[in-house]
């Protein structure tokens, strides 16, 4: 008879996004997931499938947690604008937070801008984890946009998808520059120009 998991997978699944997160699919190995994990490879292995796996299962976990709180500000009170102001100044701020906290691996970044970057091209699972969180961004950014021209807020015309992507463009752009540009400043500066161009 075997014997029952005594481990919490939630927990286990947070912990590995965590670390693919800090160090990326390619630079984790199986020993990083164990350390951060608690459990041996064997339990990693038997429980998840594998190191991919549990990547595809910790990216699930992002969309759910990190991508969802994205959508929730952008659902939150404000103006079009304010609400954009806020999705994109909490990035920044998490990410310079993020900065104080760094270690040699340096800012963690996006996990699904990371994962976009480093395994999408390749990898079609990863391809569509990473697309199914960036298009539920678009989507809300989308209705945020609408929202703001049925106000006349937001006067940018055009498709309303094409302007939502624009400014997912810029967003994306900021989390990826917060990984080298640690001026608060020149990364708000970046905000209040594509605000400004709708």
């Amino acid at each position: 008879m075997a014997r029952p998991r005594e481990f919490d997978e939630d927990r286990v699944v947070t912990a590995a996004m965590e670390t693919f997160w800090r160090h990326g699919y390619e630079a984790t190995s199986t020993r990083d997931l164990c350390d951060s994990t608690g459990l041996g490879p064997s339990s990693l292995y038997n429980t998840f499938g594998g190191k991919r796996q549990l990547y595809l299962r910790a990216l699930r976990r992002y969309h759910d947690t990190a991508t969802e709180e994205q959508v929730a500000i952008l659902r939150g009170d404000g103006s079009a604008k304010e609400r954009l102001r806020a999705m994109m100044t909490h990035a920044v701020d998490a990410d310079l937070g993020d900065a104080d906290a760094k270690d040699a691996a340096g800012t963690r970044g996006c996990f699904a801008i990371n994962a976009a970057v480093e395994a999408a091209g390749y990898d079609p699972e990863v391809r569509e984890a990473v697309r199914r969180s960036f298009d539920r961004v678009e989507d809300e950014l989308c209705a945020v946009v609408e929202a703001g021209r049925a106000a006349g807020e937001i006067r940018a015309t055009g498709d309303a998808r094409v302007v939502a992507r624009r400014v997912q463009s810029t967003y994306y752009g900021l989390r990826v520059l917060s990984r080298v540009q640690d001026d608060r400043g020149v990364l708000l500066a970046t905000v209040d120009g594509v605000l400004a161009d709708l």
